[in-house]
């Protein structure tokens, strides 16, 4: 393979099987599916792919329990071996993390791919330029990269879908070079290629065509209707369907002989052609003068590489079947779409020879450029006499459409204010293209296509940082540019007017003008150099809003959440559903918003402080805190629906204090899907109300919606955010004497200490929440509270008070009629009775709980019963019946996303097969459980699991890993003040430290783990 990359002689294929080299020394890039994710990574070249955007595309649908686990090894060895000496270097890293993805930094000309699609650029202009030979030379070359099926030994349906892809781009510009040999008068030549390649693709009409033409350039017209013949019998067999217009009128012009169909003359380019002139010939015109309007390319243009190539491609495009091709490229002020598309206009200068025009319509001031003075400049550039110029806008435009007919123009027409603007000012002719930009989203602009310009990604905007700024200055303090880059949120005006300031100050650091960003009051006002200014730039977008977009965008500002659904946005906006969506929508057509996902919006960070500023100018404190107002009451409205649905039977969501409404739910899977989507957002907003509140009527809609969203503690994601706003909530109903407050985030910040295993710590907020519920008389968390400080108290085995506070639990729970309760209460007690050694109370209480939660159809409650009959079955050695449980509620637990209990039961199911001594099965469930405790952050999960794991892996015969595995889980256990630390000291003490373990044992237990 040619063409070797400055990164250590780094070089990779694609198009073909999926290999790499270093130095001319072919890699060994591992199993099917570790090459799977290095083809992606090599597609997506620069760009971050996210693990489950990995995992789907490697997998699909049946994606194993520990995918995340294994993709993080597999980019790890891919790491080892494109990078054996990263620590010792100090180029950037080639195969590099970004936010929660992962990137592969590709040098320059290291994939074929990129090399193949640059001779096909390089083929396309020296085509459109007459120069044949060379176009047919570029493409042979481009095609001879290809070393077989794309993709080769690759997996997945991403790997499946590129792989067809670049099979018909690949026969794609086969057809091309067909043509093109076609053009120089090469049919003898092909025809012995053209049958191999309609053999291979019997129904590609463009290429039986190309055999067809071949055929009677040749001489041999009966095999070139033949052909037809059979193409027309191969169509209706496979198809059902007759040849399409161009194949059958190039047949009935093969019939009459069409002259036109002859072969080319070949004419020596070094040969001038002298065509003989008519005595009545008319004189010809005088030749136009050549308009070059563009504006100075940017010397420092960065990035942006794959837009570039897209536009590239269909502004040189000159199908007259698709009209003229016009790129309509939109964007928040300052992303760089002017640079962009004058990098681009610049970069097309041999494809359009006659010449580009160049407007600023100015669309976003009161001086906007009306078009028929637009076209004025255009046609006394174009070489038209001022005196002979129409005065209407439609007379204009048509003369001017008149003079572009016959000439390849392209025209950039920057900073559209929108369609109605720009229609009048795009040229007529396939021949010529056009460039838009605008702020708004150009979507009812005829034949446009949208190119949406987002910021610049971490590492093109540190390039453009470095650009402007110096490249050892930046290189010296990398870690703080970067910091200072990602304070610009990646906006390329933003980093390159930080970059132009610290290049004006010598005497600054890089690292100096982290506090001076860091600071979001401050940041816009440091955002400004000369005549640039970020603030600014937003205000001319800002200034073209109507009255209620402007309000909209002002208030949208006020959450501090990462983004916002429609449901929310229409709480704060006071609107309907269908009202809120609509404006969201417009200011997303206005590039103020942007949508990352169906249903929901955020904001650029810069365009936030630029709204809050505003919004603090134009609304009165009243106006805002009523918006906030409204907001947590929507999102306290939908979290009580949720827990209705997740933990049904429950007392706390008919004590909850609502005011407003919010969304319904049909099932506790979409529930509790909300509450984790919505996670970010709910967290925010307690925050912020509790930082906000005076009283302790304003606290408590924080404080209820922190008890509502208990079932979010299930599914494991939110463990930090729960514990950070909990202690906020609390701190506050403290500073204003409010136990109302004080009660509910106690009990919350309980549940969150009992997650952690820090039991004594849980069970002193447990007590203190049971004696605020006496003093005050209120009952929404009295039972809850009573069965967790029962919990507690049992995993620290005083199991005779735990099944004392059990019983109280039980009378609460009876004397308010709420048997979902009491069923909960008879579930989890049933572990305290097998402590005391009562094994036959355990099975009562397990299967009278499960009988009750089954009677009055609670699914979740149902599921949490089985898993305590699981675990008392098990230990009195009815495993089947256990495991039978168990694979149940797993399944509950798995499709509701709550990945605690997905942890516990899956360390359960490795106990029981441990006693069943199914060592293989308990080490699958022990690693599936080790899997999960890891990916949510629970440390006493972790530490079970390694036990289980450890005990498994003994009954293997895998002593060495299996006393690994109960270490490492008995220093989780110490660290953790958990009373199963001793139980594993006395299990270490009899597994022997170096053991003479079989060898071949140690190997099938390997086997057994890696499968």
């Amino acid at each position: 393979m040619a063409g070797q990359s400055d990164e250590g002689g780094l070089r990779f294929a694609v198009l073909g099987p999926v290999r790499a080299w270093r130095d001319g020394q072919e890699l060994d890039l591992g199993t099917p599916l570790q090459r799977s994710i290095l083809g992606m990574l090599l597609l997506r070249a620069g760009h971050a792919v996210t693990p489950n955007e990995m995992i789907d595309a490697v997998w699909g649908e049946d994606a194993p329990p520990r995918a995340l686990g294994a993709l993080r090894t597999y980019v790890s060895r891919l790491r080892t071996v494109l990078e054996p000496d990263r620590p010792a270097r100090s180029r950037p890293e080639l195969l590099t993390s970004i936010g929660r993805g992962y990137a592969l930094l590709l040098p320059e000309d290291a994939l074929d791919l990129t090399r193949f699609e640059r001779g096909i650029g390089q083929a396309e202009t020296a085509r459109k330029t007459g120069r044949l030979p060379e176009a047919a030379a570029a493409l042979r070359a481009a095609l001879a990269l290809f070393e077989g099926e794309p993709l080769a030994g690759t997996v997945g349906p991403y790997a499946e879908h590129q792989r067809d892809r670049l099979i018909e781009r690949r026969i794609s510009v086969v057809e091309t070079l067909m043509d093109v040999d076609l053009e120089l008068g090469n049919q003898a030549r092909i025809v012995s290629e053209l049958i191999a390649l309609t053999a291979d693709h019997p129904l590609r009409e463009r290429l039986r065509a190309q055999l067809m033409l071949a055929y009677y350039r040749c001489g041999r017209q009966g095999d070139a209707l033949n052909v037809f013949t059979e193409t027309r019998e191969a169509l209706i067999d496979e198809l059902g369907i007759e040849p399409g217009p161009e194949l059958t009128a190039l047949h009935q012009r093969i019939l009459a002989a069409d002259p036109a169909l002859a072969a080319p003359v070949q004419v020596h380019s070094d040969v001038p052609r002298e065509e003989p002139a008519e005595a009545d010939e008319p004189q010809p015109p005088i030749e136009l003068p050549r308009p070059a309007q563009l504006p100075a390319a940017p010397g420092d243009f960065t990035g942006r590489k794959e837009i570039v190539v897209r536009l590239r491609t269909l502004l040189s495009a000159r199908s007259s079947a698709e009209g003229v091709p016009v790129a309509a490229i939109s964007g928040i002020g300052g992303v760089g779409k002017t640079a962009l598309a004058v990098h681009v206009a610049h970069l097309l200068d041999d494809v359009f020879p006659d010449g580009q025009l160049y407007a600023d319509l100015r669309g976003y001031t009161d001086g906007a450029t009306a078009p028929e003075s637009a076209l004025g400049g255009f046609l006394r550039a174009l070489g038209i006499p001022p005196d002979v110029i129409p005065d209407g806008a439609a007379e204009r435009s048509a003369l001017y459409r008149s003079i572009l007919a016959e000439r390849r123009i392209l025209v950039l027409l920057d900073n559209a204010r929108d369609a109605e603007q720009v229609s009048p000012l795009l040229p007529g002719s396939p021949g010529c293209a056009a460039i838009v930009t605008s702020r708004v989203k150009l979507a009812d602009l005829p034949s446009a296509r949208l190119v949406d310009l987002d910021v610049m990604e971490p590492g093109e905007a540190l390039r453009l940082f470095a650009a402007v700024a110096g490249a050892e200055r930046v290189a010296a303090e990398q870690g703080a540019a970067m910091d200072v880059v990602a304070a610009c949120g990646f906006l390329p005006l933003a980093v390159r007017i930080v970059a132009a300031r610290l290049a004006a100050r010598p005497s600054w650091t890089v690292a100096s003008l982290v506090p001076r960003l860091a600071d979001e009051q401050r940041r816009l006002d440091e955002l400004r150099v000369g005549h640039l200014a970020v603030e600014a730039t937003f205000a001319l977008g800002y200034g073209q809003l109507t009255t209620a977009q402007a309000r909209a965008f002002r208030l949208l500002s006020l959450p501090t959440g990462p983004d916002i659904s429609a449901g929310a946005a229409a709480a704060v906006l006071s609107m309907s559903a269908f009202e809120a969506e609509e404006m969201l929508e417009s200011l997303v057509d206005a590039s103020l918003l942007e949508a990352p996902a169906p249903g929901r919006y955020r904001f650029h960070d810069l365009l936030k402080l630029f709204a809050r500023r505003a919004l603090d100018k134009s609304e009165r404190p009243q106006a805002q805190t009523m918006a906030l107002r409204r907001l947590l009451g929507f999102y306290l409205a939908s979290a009580q629906s949720a827990h209705t649905l997740a933990y049904e039977g429950s007392m706390i969501p008919g004590n909850l204090v609502v005011v407003g409404s919010g969304l319904t739910f049909t099932s506790a899977d979409e529930a509790v899907a909300w509450l984790i989507s919505e996670g970010d957002s709910l967290f925010a907003a307690i925050s912020q109300a509790a930082a906000a509140a005076r009283t302790a009527e304003q606290l408590l809609p924080a404080a209820d919606l922190l008890v509502a969203m208990e079932p979010l503690l299930e599914s494991g994601t939110h463990t930090r955010e729960f514990d950070h706003s909990t202690r906020a909530v609390l701190a506050t109903a403290q500073n204003l004497g409010d136990q109302a407050g004080e009660l509910r985030a106690r009990y919350v910040l309980g549940r969150v200490l009992f997650a952690g295993n820090r039991l004594k710590e849980a069970e002193r907020q447990f007590r203190i929440v049971d004696e605020l519920s006496r003093a005050r008389a209120e009952r929404i968390v009295t039972g809850e509270v009573l069965n967790a400080l029962a919990v507690v108290v049992g995993r620290q085995r005083r199991h005779t008070e735990a099944l004392s506070l059990f019983d109280a639990a039980t009378r609460f729970y009876r004397e308010n009629d709420v048997p979902a309760g009491e069923a909960l209460v008879l579930s989890y007690s049933a572990r305290d009775h097998l402590g005391l050694n009562r094994p036959e109370d355990a099975i009562t209480a397990a299967e009278k709980g499960l009988a009750i939660f089954t009677e009055i159809g609670s699914g979740a409650g149902t599921a949490r019963a089985r898993y305590h009959l699981g675990v008392v079955l098990s230990r009195v050695g009815r495993l089947t019946e256990a495991v039978h449980h168990h694979a149940e509620c797993l399944a509950f637990f798995r499709a509701g996303k709550q990945r605690v209990w997905e942890q516990r039961v899956c360390s359960r199911l490795a106990e029981t097969f441990i006693a069943a001594e199914r060592y293989p099965d308990a080490v699958r469930h022990a690693e599936e459980a080790l899997v999960v405790s890891r990916e949510i952050g629970h440390p006493y999960g972790e530490a079970l699991s390694l036990t289980v794991l450890g005990k498994a892996l003994h009954g293997l015969g895998s002593t060495t890993r299996s006393r690994e595995c109960l270490r490492q889980a008995f220093e989780i256990f110490s660290r953790l003040g958990a009373p199963e630390a001793g139980d594993l000291k006395v299990l270490l003490d009899s597994v022997p430290a170096r053991p003479a373990t079989d060898p071949a044992a140690e190997s099938a237990a390997q086997s057994v783990v890696e499968s």
